[in-house]
């Protein structure tokens, strides 16, 4: 049997059009996977990873603990966040910390589908 092919929301830029629409597209994405035949992962890097701390960006940050809550991987960056000091209250939302560099190498290597906000 073959690898489930796997979409990617890379979530960057933390304007509001960029954190709402990357969300929103999970979050879309997410309700077809199974149907589809897909795995679906949010890698939040950057500023974006800097909103989830935000507690003014409560759509966003209840719209990625949504997406945790359905069983959607999401990740950020480790560095960034030993670096901000949130890493223990990140992974206590269920936010998996990993290395940029691992995040999309491993991507690369499972050919998945990166689409970038």
């Amino acid at each position: 049997m073959g690898t489930v092919p796997k979409t990617v929301i890379h979530i960057f830029h933390a304007d509001q059009d960029s954190l709402a629409s990357g969300a929103h597209v999970a979050e879309r994405v997410r309700q077809v996977a199974a149907d589809r035949g897909i795995q679906l992962e949010v890698y939040l890097f950057g500023p974006a990873e800097h909103a989830l701390l935000d507690a003014a960006n409560t759509d966003f940050n209840s719209q990625i603990d949504a997406l945790i809550e359905h069983g959607v991987p999401v990740r950020t960056c480790l560095n960034i966040a030993a670096a901000t000091g949130a890493a223990d209250q990140l992974a206590q939302r269920g936010i998996q910390l990993e290395f940029a560099r691992d995040a999309f190498a491993r991507y690369g290597q499972e050919a998945a589908a990166v689409i970038s906000f």
